[in-house]
C-alpha cells in the first residue's frame, strides 16, 4: 500500500475510537448504529464528504466500496459480539481518509475475525461483496487492532485523479 496509506491508516492501527476532523486535515469519521439502515447513512456521509473534498467523481466507486464494507461489519461482525460488563459499546465506525494523492476509506468493527471473499455461486448476493471492493479498488486489506478494544480495520484505497 506505500507509505503514504500506511501514515493515514497509522491512528486506526492504535486502536484510536475516533479521528478529530479538526486536527488531521481530509479526515472524518463516523459511528454507525447496529442496523442496516447504517448502510444508506454511510453512503450519504461519503458522499456529502467526497462533494466537500472537491472529487465527486470517485463518488460512485467509493459509495459501492463503503456500502460493502460497512454491510459486511454489520452482518458478520456484530452478531453475537457482546460486549464485556462495564466496557462500552464498540460500534461500527467509517473512517474517511484523504492523503496527496489517495482516499482511504476504513470500517472499523468490535471483531477480531478477518474478512473473508466467499465463493457465491450462481444468483447468490452473499460472498460477492469483497469481490466487488477488489475490483473498483487500488488495493485493500484489513488489520487486527491491538490491546483493547478488540476489533479490526477493513480499509480500501483509491487512487485520486491527477489535479
Amino acid at each position: 500500500m506505500g507509505s503514504e496509506g500506511s501514515a493515514l491508516l497509522e491512528p486506526l492501527w492504535q486502536g484510536l475510537t475516533a479521528i478529530d476532523p479538526s486536527a488531521v486535515s481530509g479526515s472524518v469519521s463516523c459511528a454507525l448504529p447496529a442496523r442496516f439502515e447504517a448502510v444508506k447513512g454511510a453512503r450519504q456521509f461519503t458522499g456529502s464528504t467526497l462533494r466537500q473534498w472537491n472529487i465527486p467523481e470517485l463518488l460512485d466507486e467509493v459509495a459501492l466500496v463503503v456500502s460493502e464494507l460497512v454491510t459486511n461489519a454489520l452482518r458478520h461482525a456484530l452478531p453475537g459480539t457482546a460486549a464485556t460488563p462495564g466496557e462500552p459499546e464498540r460500534p461500527v465506525r467509517l473512517h474517511l481518509m484523504r492523503g496527496p494523492s489517495r482516499l482511504v476509506c476504513a470500517v472499523r468493527d468490535p471483531s477480531d475475525v478477518g474478512p473473508v471473499a466467499g465463493e457465491a455461486g450462481c444468483g447468490e448476493e452473499s460472498g460477492r461483496g469483497l469481490h466487488l471492493v477488489e475490483s473498483f479498488t487500488d488495493g485493500w486489506g484489513w488489520q487486527p487492532l491491538p490491546g483493547t478494544p478488540h476489533g479490526k480495520i477493513v480499509w480500501a484505497v483509491f487512487h485520486l485523479p491527477p489535479v
